[in-house]
């Protein structure tokens, strides 16, 4: 009886907690819905023993919704508290950010071990505050809850563009809304450089401007022609940022870069560089050859300038870039050369290792840490380094492997510059396609790391750089909803199954952030387009997050209306066409207008299989996109184009039966600012039964090149069951570009046959 009647009560929780759905995020790790009402009274009395900074902003972000009272004397109070400190140091660590919320009939008491803890309870109070205000009454409950991983960041470009003081701390006030506690700052770069340094001025003077900026798609390769900057902040601006943090329970981490992306610093102090320049900040985004040369001047000046850096910022951890630092300079410099004989360094890359090592060893005498992008592994990683894991998860692997602590920030799923919609109805942007639910489905710790190696995973942190962020609405628009996936990644909530429920309580925030003004993209409204094989071909499904009974479409490229087809299967592409669809309710477009044009031939939707696969950047679809039917925009490398970085492309196309075709059509891209490269070669072989292949034909580097990439081939007439295509990776860049001597990208879209 006993049992039956405790099953009852789960039973009785569980309807409860669906009937009173929280739209919390990130959601708790514990909620407990229990009988009774809190009425949500007139005026809020609030216990006077309360932190005093932390229930201020609690007033400050509810205040015009709710009237409040301190008191110190008994009777009726509202919210109370209590602050129990842990008994141990290991327990201090990990019940800082622990709170228990219970909400009975007659009041709210928070329980936390610190004041980050109670300020992390007022978040979650603020987010149920909102959504049952209307109703003045709020269910009684028990929420138990604490973060999985100690760091949850957002990182911010403020070099590409600037933002200003108020600008940055709005974005501190977006992390601290969803319960994020790292705030990374980049502040220098090739295109800016963004901190007082008193000691020298000149890179404030020089460097914190450029004559003008590149616009558009990086291939347009065209200027605006206008100054930009003097942009930076001072040291007084700094210490205002870093208090406002602070007061919010966000620890800001300075970014400075070296020894790459260091053109700005070398604008104002030459002699820091291998050659004599002269040198201007960058105009174009990329990666550029001259860097800091690891002179004893150079780590004079650095040391000197992160004097003053740690001053200012009183974080553990202190950012040194380390990322896409190319070696021609110190090829060249017989400085270089002799530093790598005289230390018994293998080559360039021990080049890079020696100077990370000799600055963290600097760092760690003044009691800090250094964090650094993956490439600081290059060469062998500095004794107490940790790992900011960018390129993929494998940065972060080898050094949790390695045990030191890593922040994984892959790529392809945490940066905030790739499109988070249809390239086609976004805002120009970096490239990529990163969605909202591809954030939401990130596990932080890689599958390839036991248990113990899992311990040096610190946590997740999300990217924001701003070569194509003009302003701060656009930051807005890129940073939102995804930030709040991020959130419960990092809070260790998310669960990839239930992203319905998780994109509905999105949907509810838009109310808090149109509240707010806050400038969100609204990418899942829109018509989501997939495609898919289907009967020896392929077919488009389309989604949205509303009611798919309000999808339109048309398949002759007019604009749907209210009056096009409604959608109720997937539609199928037997043909060449163009597909255009819309979300329409109550008679109304509430959508952008999507458009998809289909170039349909012999192998698409055929059986396609990869030697080697593309990076996670660049992987949407995986193989089957080389064979969707879409030709891919060179703008945009968001999701019809596989890159692959220092790999060839081998693919082999199954048509499932001898066909006869003489004609093959493929695109590569070039674009070199960004390490992209036309393929060297390509080769095209035929078989009958996938084991002995015959080549049929090849073409070189100077007929691709005069292709331009856009690569037509007739053949005489074929008649085969499968098709092999090898294209080349253009290898290792040569000196004299950008990335030089680093593993080129190659970028593919559909292969065509016909």
């Amino acid at each position: 009886m006993v049992r039956n009647f405790f099953i009852l009560l789960v039973l009785l929780s569980n309807l409860m907690l669906a009937q009173n759905k929280l739209n919390l995020i990130p959601y708790p790790q514990k909620v407990q819905l229990l009988e009774g009402e809190f009425v949500i009274p007139e005026i809020f009395v609030l216990s006077g023993d309360l932190p005093k900074e932390e229930t201020e902003y609690f007033k400050k972000r509810i205040g015009s919704q709710l009237k409040f009272q301190y008191t110190q004397k008994g009777g009726e109070i509202h919210l109370t508290n209590s602050i129990i400190p842990p008994a141990s140091g290991t327990d201090a660590e990990q019940k800082k950010e622990y709170y228990l919320i219970e909400i009975s009939p007659k009041q709210i008491h928070i329980k936390s071990y610190t004041k980050q803890g109670y300020f992390l309870a007022l978040q979650t109070l603020i987010q149920i505050i909102e959504q049952y205000k209307e109703e003045k009454k709020i269910p009684a409950m028990k929420i138990e809850d604490q973060p999985k991983f100690a760091w949850r960041g957002m990182h911010l470009d403020v070099c590409r563009h600037f933002f200003t003081v108020d600008e940055v701390k709005q974005y501190i006030d977006y992390l601290a809304m969803y319960k994020l506690n790292t705030f990374h700052w980049h502040l220098t770069d090739d295109q800016g450089w963004r901190i007082e340094i008193k000691k020298y001025p000149k890179l404030t003077q020089i460097g914190s401007k450029r004559k003008e900026s590149m616009i558009g798609a990086y291939v347009d390769n065209t200027f605006d022609g206008k100054p930009y900057g003097p942009y930076f902040y001072t040291q007084e601006q700094i210490k205002d940022v870093v208090k406002y943090a602070n007061e919010r329970h966000i620890t800001v981490v300075p970014e400075i870069e070296m020894p790459g992306h260091a053109l700005a610093a070398l604008s104002a102090y030459p002699e820091l560089a291998c050659t004599q320049g002269p040198f201007e900040s960058a105009t174009k985004w990329g990666v550029f050859d001259d860097v800091f040369c690891p002179k004893d001047e150079t780590f004079t000046f650095l040391e000197n300038v992160l004097d003053e850096v740690m001053k200012l910022f009183p974080s553990q951890y202190i950012h040194i870039g380390g990322d896409e630092c190319p070696k021609t300079r110190w090829k060249e410099c017989a400085h270089c050369q002799e530093l790598i004989r005289k230390n018994n360094l293998k080559d360039e890359h021990g080049l890079q290792s020696y100077f990370i090592k000799r600055i963290e060893k600097y760092i760690n005498s003044k009691g800090r840490k250094i964090i650094g992008w993956d490439e600081i592994l290059e060469g062998g990683l500095a004794p107490n380094a940790a790992v900011m894991s960018w390129t993929g998860v494998n940065g972060g692997i080898e050094a949790a492997k390695a045990k030191h602590f890593a922040v994984m920030t892959p790529g392809a799923y945490c940066y905030f510059d790739h499109y988070q919609g249809d390239p086609q109805s976004e805002p120009n942007a970096f490239g990529g396609f990163t969605p909202l639910d591809k954030v939401y489905s990130y596990s932080p710790i890689p599958a390839e790391l036991n248990a113990e190696q899992a311990q040096y995973i610190l946590g997740v942190q999300a990217n924001l750089w701003t070569e194509y962020i003009l302003d701060f609405k656009q930051v807005q628009y890129m940073i939102f909803p995804r930030l709040m996936a991020l959130s419960e990644v990092g809070w260790g909530t998310s669960d990839p199954k239930n992203y319905k429920d998780f994109e509905d309580r999105v949907i509810s925030h838009f109310k808090i952030l149109d509240k707010m003004n806050v400038n969100y993209a609204k990418s899942i409204y829109n018509i989501s387009g997939k495609v898919i094989p289907s009967n020896n071909g392929i077919a488009y499904e389309l989604s949205t997050s509303q009611n798919p009974n309000g999808i339109r479409y048309t398949l002759d490229g007019t604009v749907p209306t209210i009056n096009s087809k409604t959608y109720q299967t997937s539609v199928s592409i037997p043909n060449s066409l163009t597909v255009k669809s819309a979300y329409f309710e109550d008679g109304r477009l509430k959508s952008a207008i999507s458009s998809q044009q289909f170039t349909v031939s012999k192998s698409t939707g055929k059986k396609i299989t990869l030697e080697q696969q593309p990076s996670e950047n660049y992987s949407f679809g995986g193989a089957f996109t080389l064979v969707d039917g879409i030709i891919g925009n060179v703008k945009q490398l968001g999701k019809t184009w596989l890159g692959f970085q220092g790999k060839d492309v081998v693919a082999t196309i199954d048509f499932g039966q001898k066909t006869d075709f003489s004609e093959i059509y493929f695109n590569t891209l070039e674009n070199k600012g960004s390490w992209i490269h036309l393929a060297k070669s390509a080769k095209i072989f035929v078989s009958d039964d996938n084991k002995d292949f015959k080549i049929i034909m090849e073409i070189g580097k100077e007929d691709i090149q005069n292709a331009k990439g856009k690569i037509q081939l007739k053949l005489d007439k074929q008649n085969a069951r499968y098709l092999k295509i090898m294209i080349e990776n253009a290898g290792i860049i040569p000196s004299g570009n950008p990335g030089a001597d680093s593993k080129a990208w190659l970028f593919v879209d559909e292969i065509g046959v016909n």
